[in-house]
């Protein structure tokens, strides 16, 4: 582990979606094609859009090292992978990139939670670590309509 990062890691951590064909990366919203986000949720231990999952999220220094960290699913794509967007419990009140979601299940210490909208994630189902919770329809919708504003997604 990072001193001072928790759940971070230096290199691979053998955590699902840490490396290899299922590994979390970064997805190119210009260039991932067309995107139907929808709402989707089902507790059968498989990511589903509408659903804040557990992965590994690489940093985005791309050194190597990343965190276990939650992301929101929004979209299911053709090939089967997933495209997600990162929860941070940082605040990010002034920052226009991040939408305020509030708390949930996902985060034991009951701390407000904001979602990347900066930053897509293609996640594969063998990348996830565990399924926390489905987010409500309301706050997945807030999040859904402002990636469709950002990168022109249906």
């Amino acid at each position: 582990m990072l001193p001072g990062v928790p759940g971070a890691f230096d290199g691979p951590s053998g955590l699902p979606g840490s490396s290899g064909p299922t590994a979390t990366t970064e997805a190119d919203p210009a260039e991932v094609g067309a995107v139907h986000t929808s709402y989707a949720p089902d507790r059968d231990g498989d990511p589903d859009p509408g659903e804040i999952v557990w992965t590994w999220v690489p940093f985005e220094e791309y050194d190597g090292r990343g965190k276990d960290r939650p992301v929101l699913v929004v979209a299911r794509e053709d090939a089967g992978t997933l495209l997600a967007v990162q929860l941070s419990s940082k605040r990010h009140d002034r920052d226009r990139e991040w939408v305020a979601i509030g708390v949930g299940p996902w985060d034991r210490a009951g701390r407000e939670s904001w979602v990347d909208l900066d930053r897509v994630l293609r996640v594969h189902e063998d990348g996830m670590r565990r399924e926390a919770c489905a987010l409500d329809r309301p706050r997945f919708d807030v999040v859904v309509r402002r990636l469709r504003e950002r990168y022109g997604w249906s």
